[in-house]
C-alpha cells in the first residue's frame, strides 16, 4: 500500500528495456572495488597494486578513486590508504602487497 500517493521507484538497466538493476554484462565482473585516500603517493600505490592484483586473478572489476573525506569518513576510516571491497573496509592505513590484495581478495 502506497502512503500519500508515492509510487515504488523502478529500477531499469542502462537500456531501459529489460528490466535488470544492472547494467547489461555488470552481472560476471566480480567485486566492487575502492580506494580510499587523498590521492598521495601512497594511495595511488595502492590503487596500482590493486588494479596489479585484480589482473592476476583475471577480475574485470573497476576500481573507484574515493578523494573526498567526507565520504572516506562516512566508511568509519580515519587513516588512509583504505581499501574497500564490496562495501566492507578490508585494511586501512598502509600500502599492500599485490599478493595481500590477492589473499583478501580471494576470501
Amino acid at each position: 500500500m502506497a502512503l500519500f500517493g508515492r509510487k515504488k521507484a523502478e529500477t531499469k538497466c542502462c537500456c531501459g528495456n529489460c528490466g535488470t538493476p544492472a547494467p547489461h554484462g555488470a552481472e560476471n565482473t566480480g567485486a566492487r572495488v575502492k580506494i580510499l585516500g587523498s590521492g598521495c603517493a601512497k594511495c595511488n600505490q595502492l590503487e596500482a597494486n590493486t588494479i596489479a592484483a585484480l589482473e592476476q586473478l583475471g577480475m574485470d572489476t573497476q576500481v573507484d578513486h574515493v578523494r573526498d573525506f567526507a565520504q572516506i569518513a562516512a566508511y568509519g576510516v580515519m587513516t588512509t590508504p583504505a581499501l574497500v571491497v564490496d562495501g566492507k573496509v578490508v585494511a586501512f592505513g598502509k600500502v599492500l602487497s599485490t599478493d595481500e590484495i590477492v589473499a583478501l581478495l580471494r576470501k
